[in-house]
């Protein structure tokens, strides 16, 4: 017979069992935090771990400002237009936990082995270098009772915020005689370290460049222990070999990122002392040009100071760009231009002549061979005219270009309906009630019965008025009003920019200029309008359109850049081809090859007996199709007192070979004369013969040497090698 269960053991089996039970959850406890650390340790590594790597390494590794060459630039035969030029320099790289003191102390040591210019100290770097230097001074400015008055009297400011405003107070109360103690070694001090502080963390500053002599390399290099983030390196000057404006300029690594540009270039991995593309071709190719930064990753120990620094990538020189321009064949026409205009300017006539500009491009792929502008200007010490270059008037800059547009106005007839191929008209002066009569310049007063070749071989401007009022649906009755549909005005000029006249060309360059659009709509100015007297239009736009006329109706867009390199390896061959600029065709013209090789013909009697420049082609070995133009116009160049002066420009646009184009030109002298009763001398003739004779003499001498091709083979003809015709 079992013995009752005493009161006793009872109590020990359920202390057991609750024992039991409390281990079992705590093991159960354990096992499910086990099982989430394990759950999120796998997450974190599986799901997550490419982000955080990612983050880490956005952490680590930084771009730093090292001193990559920025990519040659070359013409189309190899000639160095752009180079880089080695310099000596002296860099400061600062870390995340480096202190102003720290930094005025090796800035102190610096002024002791290099001579540093002040000219860049500014006010306020004096003042914020008076407050580094007297601290207790500065406290003395602003009052603690003042300090807790601008806190009361906003709740909503932030410390930070009053400390601003403390700080600025301090600023605002340094005294000039304060400001003016400096002594010549502070400042020299002063302005190395203003240099040290604008520079990123990690990223190299330079301290100083280009005039830092051996010595000074030399006593820096010897104590570059104990200068912490000191070095001495080499940097690179831009240098150019050719006075073009096209090919643009860069900043300096002092002047670095403009301000109008710096949210641009941040966005995009730059420093703010970085240089860059300032203008034209350097601007439009930053991207090419300015080379890759070294990828470094910084090893930091618990304090952040950086204990490693590993190379993840070398930095890597820009792209080398091969253009299009034939250097030797510009620096020729530079001259021709140049004298020119100082011929043009004895003239007591051409008080307001100033410019003169010659492109020249190859009609079937846009390719850009020559870009002259030149603009004279006083020089005020001398008073003698001299000459500046205006490359970039060719695509910023627009006139009236006169009956070079003939060309267009004609194909424009065939496509409207209103003109047939061989069409005859007669040519005699249009009489519009209320206004000057108008008339061609060949035929004053007679009735003469031309047709389109003939029209535009001497130039009539009465055809072209006849083809302009059957597109505004104009009755011409001698003496009377002229009613037209104004609407003639947006399809003409619609149809003119299908040539690219009035429109941008789409040149890769930056700042390219439309033109002037003409506001008037009276019957008149349609007129006018159809002889080119109304709106305006660039160089450049003329030689894309008669580049239109000679590859058969395509509008290609021209182009500078001809090549992308990769950097060269020796010097003496150009780099790897890593890309050829393509040709754009923009559009096509709304007419068939007869009507074109009509209006060729037309052309091709410009240069023949009776068209205006009948003697153009005489005595020459090569064929070629033009159109003279003679614009009357207004002034409004750069004297703002002359604005509105009457004035004449002259152009003149063609192609050659006639059979064959493989050129393009124009010409346009704008303000050539003041006085519209006496006829100009024919400028523009004159450049643009003078640079069909420099292009076919340059071409024969090329086949003589066995250059066929511009850059095959690829060797680089250095800036000292400039031929005959080279200035």
């Amino acid at each position: 017979m079992k013995k009752p269960m005493r009161k006793v053991d009872q109590a020990k089996i359920r202390q057991r069992q609750h024992i039991a039970f409390r281990m079992n959850l705590l093991f159960f406890s354990i096992f499910i935090l086990f099982s989430l650390l394990i759950f999120r340790l796998g997450y974190l590594q599986i799901v997550k771990g490419e982000d955080y790597k990612r983050l880490l390494e956005q952490k680590e590794e930084i771009a730093v400002n090292t001193s990559v060459p920025r990519g040659r630039i070359y013409d189309r035969f190899g000639k160095v237009l752009v180079d880089n030029e080695p310099k000596n320099a002296i860099t400061y790289t600062k870390t995340s936990s480096t202190t102003a003191q720290e930094m005025l102390e090796i800035a102190e040591t610096l002024s002791t082995l290099i001579e540093q210019d002040t000219k860049r100290v500014t006010i306020g770097d004096k003042r914020d270098f008076w407050i580094l230097l007297n601290p207790e001074k500065a406290k003395e400015k602003v009052s603690a009772k003042e300090e807790l008055a601008i806190k009361e009297s906003d709740s909503t400011l932030s410390n930070k915020d009053v400390q601003r405003k403390v700080n600025q107070l301090t600023r605002e109360r340094i005294t000039d005689e304060e400001l003016n103690s400096f002594t010549d070694h502070e400042l020299e001090v002063l302005a190395i370290y203003r240099e040290m502080m604008s520079g990123y963390a990690y990223s190299p500053q330079i301290i100083k460049s280009g005039d830092v002599t051996e010595e000074e390399f030399a006593r820096v290099s010897e104590r570059l222990g104990d200068l912490e983030g000191v070095n001495t390196t080499t940097d690179w000057e831009r240098v150019k070999f050719s006075d073009s404006t096209i090919l643009g300029s860069t900043t300096s690594p002092i002047e670095g990122i403009p301000r109008s540009h710096l949210d641009y270039f941040l966005s995009r991995d730059y420093s703010r002392n970085d240089r860059v593309g300032r203008s034209y071709f350097e601007q439009y190719y930053e991207e090419l040009l300015k080379g890759q930064k070294t990828i470094v990753k910084n090893v930091k120990d618990r304090t952040g100071r950086v204990v490693e620094t590993k190379t993840v990538r070398e930095g890597e020189p820009g792209k080398d760009l091969v253009l299009s321009v034939d250097s030797e064949l510009t620096e020729a026409l530079e001259e021709i231009v140049a004298n020119k205009l100082l011929e043009l300017k004895k003239s007591p006539s051409a008080s307001l002549l100033d410019r003169a500009f010659v492109v020249m491009m190859d009609p079937n792929n846009g390719e850009v061979l020559s870009l002259v502008g030149k603009k004279l200007e006083k020089d005020k010490d001398t008073g003698k005219w001299e000459v500046r270059d205006y490359a970039f008037g060719t695509f910023t800059s627009a006139y009236e270009v006169g009956s070079t547009v003939k060309l267009a106005t004609v194909l424009i007839g065939y496509n409207e309906g209103v003109l047939n191929i061989g069409d005859v008209k007669i040519d005699e002066p249009i009489y519009i009630a209320g206004s000057n009569p108008k008339r061609s310049l060949f035929n004053r007063n007679g009735r003469v019965a031309v047709n389109d070749v003939t029209a535009l071989a001497k130039s009539s401007n009465v055809y072209m008025f006849r083809i302009a009022m059957a597109m505004g649906n104009a009755v011409y009755r001698p003496h009377a009003p002229l009613p037209i549909d104004i609407g003639a005005f947006d399809r003409l000029r619609q149809a003119y920019a299908s040539f690219g006249l009035g429109v941008k060309t789409g040149i890769d360059l930056p700042g390219e200029y439309a033109g002037v659009t003409g506001t008037d709509t009276i019957s008149g100015k349609l007129l006018d309008f159809a002889i080119g007297q109304f709106d305006t239009y660039t160089p450049l736009q003329l030689a894309q359109y008669v580049s239109t006329v000679a590859n058969g109706g395509y509008r290609i867009a021209p182009k500078v850049l001809k090549e992308i390199r990769e950097p060269s390896e020796d010097g003496v061959t150009l780099g790897p081809l890593i890309q050829e600029s393509e040709t754009t065709i923009l559009n096509r013209i709304q007419n068939n090859e007869k009507e074109i090789e009509q209006v060729k013909k037309g052309m091709i009697a410009v240069y023949q007996p009776g068209g205006t420049a009948s003697t153009f082609l005489q005595g020459k070995s090569y064929t070629a199709a033009g159109k003279t133009g003679t614009a009357q116009s207004s002034y409004y160049g750069d004297d703002r007192s002359k604005y509105g002066t009457r004035t004449i420009n002259l152009t003149h646009v063609g192609y050659a070979p006639a059979d064959n184009p493989e050129v393009a030109y124009a010409v346009v002298v704008p303000y050539i004369t003041t006085n519209p009763n006496v006829s100009p001398p024919p400028a523009a003739t004159d450049l643009a013969k003078s640079a069909l004779d420099t292009y076919f003499e340059l071409k024969k001498k090329r086949e003589k040497e066995g250059i066929i091709h511009s850059t095959e083979p690829p060797i680089i003809k250095e800036k000292d090698q400039d031929d005959s015709n080279s200035k």
